[in-house]
Order: C-alpha cells, then sequence, then structure tokens
C-alpha cells in the first residue's frame, strides 16, 4: 500500500494512466471496464468513453478472439492467467492487424477470497516477436529479455509500491530493446550481405544456376550459363518463368516445380529433354538438374533453387553410338556375323547369339574356347592354332575357313577372322574374332564344280561322237556314197544337236544369272501351241502326248519360252519314266489364272527329292539310276515362268507318276508391267 503522505490515490490513478504500459481494471461477471489507461485504450483504437461498460459491448472485435473467455474464466475461478507471445487481432487505420503481446489478468481478492477485481497489465511485443524470427542468433538474448519482461510484470502486479522502482527497470529494458534493435540491424545487414555473396555465387557459378520465386516461379536470380541454355537475356528477371519461357507451357518442367513448390521435396532430373526457342526453332536440350525449394522461417517454402547441367553432347554422342552399334548388329545379323572376345588367361568367351549358333549353340548356352577347337574337323585344329600364335607375335589379322560339326552330327564350314588386343604390359591377353557360316557358300562352290564336270563331260561325249564320225568320213570321202554315210551323217547331226542343247541351256543360264531373259509378249492360242510342240517326239511315234482341256484359250505370254517350258517338262516325263507310253497334257481356267500340267504315270518323285528339283545344277539321281543332262532345265523352266508371273510345281507319288504344273495370270496389263519391271 502506498502511504497518504507519499501519494494520493487520485494522483496514482493519473500516474497509472500515463504509464506507457497499458492496465486495466475490470468487476463484474460482464467484465465491465472500470479503468484503463491511455496505452490500453491506445491498443484497443477507444478513447474514455468505453469507462464503466461491458467488455464485449466495447471490443466487439475480439469476440472471436479468446479475451473474453480467459477473464471470465480468471473472475469465476479467482486465478491468475499470464500469457507470452500472444496474439491479438486488433483495428488500425490500415485494417485489423496481428499484434503479439505479453499480458497478465491478475485476480485481485477481497478479503473473504473471492475476486473482487481483475488487473490487467499489457506489453506489447510483436517487435520483439518479430526479432525473434528474423534473428534466431539472438534467441538467447530476447529470451532474457522476455524473461526479465516477464519478471517486471511479475513485480509490477504484486505491488504498486515499486511502481517507479519498475518504471526504471522499463526504462533499462526499453534500452535493451534499442540495443536489440540495433543488433537487428545489424542481423538485416548481416542476411543482406548474405543475399549478396548468394547471388554472386549463383551469378559466379560454373554451372546454371536460376532462383525463381513464390508460387509463380519469378525470375530472381540467373547466372550467364541458364541464360545461355534458356537462349534468353536478363530482361527475363522478375518475370513468371511462363512468361519468360514460354515455350516451357507443354512440357513437364512447370508441373515438376509445382510439386516442389506445394510438398517442399527436392526433384532430381537426369538427361531430360527440354525445348528452347533460339529465334529460328525449337532446339533439343538434355539437362541434368536439380530443384531445391527454399524455406521460410514456417517451414513454408518461399523459392525454388535450380541447378542445371547441359549434358546434351553427351547424350548425343552416346545416341551416336548406340545407332551405330545397332547399325553394327543390323548388319552383322543380316550378313550371319558372330563376334567374340576370348581370354586367353581362361578360355572364357564373351559371344553374340550368332557366333554361338555358327557353331550349333544356343544363345543361352555357355561356349568356351575348347569347345571351339573342339568342334573344328583335327586335321585342321593346329593349322588354325599356329594362325591366332601368328596372329599374336605380328599383332595381325589371322584369316580361315575351316569345317566344324555340330553337335547333331552336321559338317559346317566356318570363315573367321581374328586379332589380339594387349594389356597395358604389351601382353596379349584377348582375341577379338568374327565368324560367318560359309556351308552354303561351299556347298554352292561344290555344285558348281560338279557342274562344271558334268557340263565338261556332257559336252565331251556328242563331241567325241561327232569328231569320230567326221573323222571315219574323212577316211571314206572318196568312196562312193553309200548307207555307212548317211549313218555317219545322222550321228554327227544327232551329236551336234546334243551339244546345241546343252550350250542353249548354257547361255539361258547365263541370261538368267545377269538377269537378261527377255520376254517377248504376244497373245496366242494355247491349245494350237501345245498341239504343234513337242514334234521331235511324235515323229519318233513311241510315246503319246495327249491334249486335255479348253481348246479356245489364250494367253498373252512369251510363247516360245512357254512352248520352252513344256518342251522342257515332256522330254522330262520321258527321260525319268520311260515306261509311261502316255503323256498328258492339261490346260485349265481357273479363277485368274491359267494352269497347264504335264503328267506322265511312271515310278513318280521321292518326297525327299521335290523341294530341291527347281534349284540351279540339281541333278537326281532318280531311284538310283543317274541320266545325263546339265540339271539347269527346271531351273530355267521356274525362271521363265517366275519372269511371267507365275507359279511352278510337282505333285507326285511313287509308283503312280507325277504331275510338273504351272500357272500363268489372265491379267494381261499385270503380266506386262512385271515384265517391265524385269
Amino acid at each position: 500500500m502506498n502511504s497518504p503522505e507519499q501519494i494520493e490515490a487520485e494522483r496514482l490513478l493519473s500516474v497509472l494512466f500515463y504509464s506507457p504500459n497499458a492496465t486495466a481494471v475490470y468487476r463484474g461477471d460482464e467484465i465491465t471496464i472500470i479503468s484503463a489507461n491511455q496505452a490500453m485504450l491506445n491498443f484497443w483504437g477507444k478513447d474514455k468513453s468505453i469507462i464503466g461498460k461491458h467488455f464485449r459491448t466495447v471490443l466487439p472485435e475480439l469476440d472471436d478472439q479468446p479475451f473474453f473467455d480467459i477473464l471470465k474464466n480468471v473472475w469465476e475461478s479467482g486465478e491468475t492467467f499470464t500469457a507470452k507471445n500472444y496474439p491479438a487481432v486488433l483495428p488500425t487505420e490500415q485494417g485489423p492487424q496481428k499484434f503479439y503481446f505479453d499480458f497478465e489478468y491478475k485476480a485481485l481478492l477481497d478479503e473473504f477470497g473471492k475476486t473482487e477485481y481483475i488487473l490487467h497489465t499489457a506489453s506489447e511485443v510483436t517487435e520483439r516477436h518479430q526479432a525473434m524470427n528474423l534473428v534466431e542468433e539472438k534467441s538467447k538474448s530476447e529470451q532474457r529479455l522476455i524473461n526479465d519482461l516477464s519478471a517486471l510484470n511479475d513485480e509490477y502486479l504484486t505491488t504498486n509500491e515499486d511502481l517507479v522502482l519498475k518504471h526504471e527497470e522499463l526504462f533499462v529494458i526499453n534500452t535493451e530493446l534499442r540495443n536489440t534493435r540495433k543488433e537487428l540491424i545489424t542481423a538485416n545487414h548481416t542476411l543482406s550481405e548474405n543475399e549478396k555473396r548468394f547471388k554472386t555465387l549463383v551469378e559466379k557459378s560454373p554451372v546454371a544456376m536460376a532462383s525463381l520465386r513464390g508460387e509463380r516461379f519469378e525470375v530472381d536470380i540467373v547466372n550467364d550459363m541458364v541464360l545461355q541454355i534458356w537462349n534468353k537475356d536478363r530482361s527475363v528477371i522478375g518475370k513468371p518463368l511462363e512468361e519468360a519461357l514460354p515455350e516451357l507451357k507443354d512440357q513437364v518442367f512447370i508441373d515438376i516445380l509445382s510439386s516442389v513448390y506445394k510438398t517442399g521435396q527436392p526433384y532430381y532430373g537426369k538427361e531430360i529433354k527440354a525445348l528452347f526457342h533460339n529465334g529460328e526453332e525449337m532446339k533439343e536440350h538434355y539437362l541434368n538438374f536439380a530443384y531445391q525449394p527454399i524455406f521460410d522461417e514456417n517451414n513454408n517454402s518461399v523459392s525454388i533453387l535450380i541447378v542445371a547441367t547441359d549434358v546434351t553432347e553427351q547424350v548425343v554422342a552416346r545416341e551416336s553410338v548406340t545407332e551405330f552399334k545397332n547399325r553394327l548388329e543390323i548388319a552383322m545379323d543380316a550378313s550371319r556375323l558372330g563376334s567374340t572376345e576370348v581370354d586367353l588367361a581362361t578360355g572364357k568367351m564373351e559371344s553374340t547369339p550368332q557366333f554361338k549358333y555358327n557353331y550349333g549353340y544356343a544363345a543361352d548356352e555357355e561356349f568356351t574356347y575348347p569347345d571351339l577347337f573342339n568342334a573344328i574337323f583335327p586335321e585342321y585344329r593346329d593349322h588354325i592354332r599356329d594362325l591366332v600364335r601368328e596372329a599374336i607375335l605380328t599383332n595381325g589379322v589371322y584369316k580361315a575357313e575351316y569345317p566344324i560339326k555340330w553337335r547333331d552330327g552336321s559338317t559346317h564350314w566356318i570363315q573367321a577372322h581374328g586379332r589380339p588386343r594387349y594389356d597395358k604390359n604389351g601382353v596379349a591377353d584377348r582375341m577379338v574374332g568374327m565368324t560367318t557360316d560359309i556351308t552354303d557358300k561351299k556347298l554352292a562352290e561344290q555344285r558348281k564344280d560338279d557342274f562344271l564336270s558334268v557340263a565338261s563331260h556332257e559336252l565331251k561325249t556328242p563331241l567325241t561322237a561327232v569328231k569320230a564320225s567326221i573323222q571315219l568320213l574323212n577316211r571314206i570321202k572318196d568312196k562312193p556314197y553309200s548307207q555307212t554315210h548317211v549313218k555317219l551323217i545322222e550321228q554327227s547331226d544327232k551329236g551336234i544337236e546334243k551339244m546345241c542343247m546343252l550350250i542353249d541351256d548354257l547361255l539361258n543360264m547365263s541370261r538368267l544369272g545377269q538377269d537378261q531373259l527377255m520376254l517377248q509378249y504376244k497373245t496366242f492360242n494355247l491349245h494350237e501351241m501345245l498341239a504343234k510342240s513337242c514334234n521331235h517326239i511324235r515323229i519318233e511315234d513311241r510315246y503319246q502326248i495327249i491334249l486335255k482341256g479348253n481348246q479356245l484359250l489364250e494367253i498373252h505370254a512369251d510363247e516360245h519360252r512357254i512352248e520352252q517350258v513344256i518342251v522342257n517338262l515332256v522330254n522330262n516325263a520321258m527321260k525319268y519314266a520311260k515306261e509311261s507310253m502316255e503323256i498328258h497334257i492339261l490346260t485349265e481356267s481357273l479363277e485368274d489364272q491359267i494352269k497347264v500340267s504335264v503328267q506322265d504315270f511312271g515310278e513318280g518323285i521321292s518326297e525327299s527329292v521335290i523341294p530341291y528339283l527347281f534349284d540351279r545344277y540339281y541333278r537326281a539321281d532318280h531311284l538310283g539310276t543317274s541320266y545325263s543332262g546339265l540339271g539347269l532345265g527346271l531351273y530355267i523352266c521356274s525362271e521363265i515362268i517366275r519372269k511371267h508371273s507365275g507359279k511352278i510345281g510337282v505333285d507326285s507319288k511313287i509308283g503312280e507318276g507325277s504331275t510338273f504344273w504351272f500357272t500363268l495370270p489372265k491379267k494381261t496389263e499385270h503380266i506386262v508391267a512385271d515384265a517391265a519391271l524385269n
């Protein structure tokens, strides 16, 4: 209590009214305001007219805040309520604003222990609260300040007798606040310097960096590297990213940035394709980048830092290598080339599927260097090893062709190339090799050699007979003309005709090989042509040729070549079915084709032979019997029919005979077009 001789009550209230600490006194269940100093009125934005009125009546703007309920509880319970850094929304000239206060609702009890008054003291600590949020490193100092303010308020509420002392303490606290303010200014200056250093760091960074601010991703800081990627200048600063780079609209980057901003989770992109306008067209870039969110004191995203590296050259180079590798693989597959690399120390091989297949192994089977040599015919192994050793010694390439035996017992031919690779010490530790299966080539060469042998023999036989006949004629040239002369001349004529036929086959074969077999198209009656052909057979009167089918059929084709096919098929029927005295030739008109069949009633052809009958140089041993000829007749027939856009084939059963047939299209214009192309 104050001594009357020291200060009067009226004077005390006057002093309290002008105190810089906000003070108010309440009474009753309705929280009637019985006293409020100027500081409190300023907080509320009211004047003295509110004295004597109810709290909720004069301060309706606080209805949606908890203060009335707290006061009500203090009045009813008699318990004091103290708050620190408590937010309150108060009216200002600029509208409602949030402030922070340290305040206390002190219950003053009467002699019966009931609440007689509530003493409300408050201090605005908004600036302190902001200082705490802005400068974390000053939190300890601010905490001491808050503790001092709390202690000061406690002492002030405990006794009015220490009011002057508390004023002095408040002065000291205000001084500390001013010092804190100075420290805040220093901290802000430090923050500003840090921002400048950060900006300098971004702008001078050797990688592309940029900072985007806010939800619209406004370009805040950029360096030359990112501007170079964007193909922009510094005029983009301050613009939203979509406005600065409109080409990003339909790309993924804006969506990724939005996700990073909302979730606060960084994003790392690797070799992501981006399109930027270079002034004339859209140019592709491939980027490795990171989107790192930057947070405020409430852990909310405020900006995003971009760090990017343009890896376009690396990606393009890798894609070029991949493309080259794919092309190489396609080329190797197309040419049936297999490749391998052998570890000479272990014999372990890393082989392509084609390489394994060349030796009769599946792609998923293990295939080693010893396996390779085991497949080679024994008489070739030492030679191949010598070639490999020589290549290692000379750093050269070995080339070889050798036969191998697959695990199924079949024989194949391999063409191989290889070259050694050396380690850093110059020691050959690996051998790189490539192989291709040349079995077909070897078989073709063998067939060709066989063909040349047969051709020589076939030509030599009639030539020998002709030569012998001429020699005999030469001996009897001075003698009178006799039956011997006639016989020798006829033998010479048959031998020459035989050689002409063989030479014609060779010429036709040569033309077919050079794709120079020309067709002379005309429309003719098929039945009439068949009736005139094969007169050499009719003259001998041994075999009977029976024509069947539509006698009015007309086709558009090369009459001479079609007759050549018929004659060849009839000759084959005579040759391979000598016991069949009848040869039937049938003509049929199908839906869009004309079909001609030559049927004999001989012993038939084995099913194993049929697939090869139309191959070049093929000469079948018919039921164990060898026949003369070059093996070109059916091949030439098949090529003539192919030139006519037709098909050729054979149906045969052992013991029942054979039917060779071919078809020709009915459509004249189709045939002519195909002939022009060929």
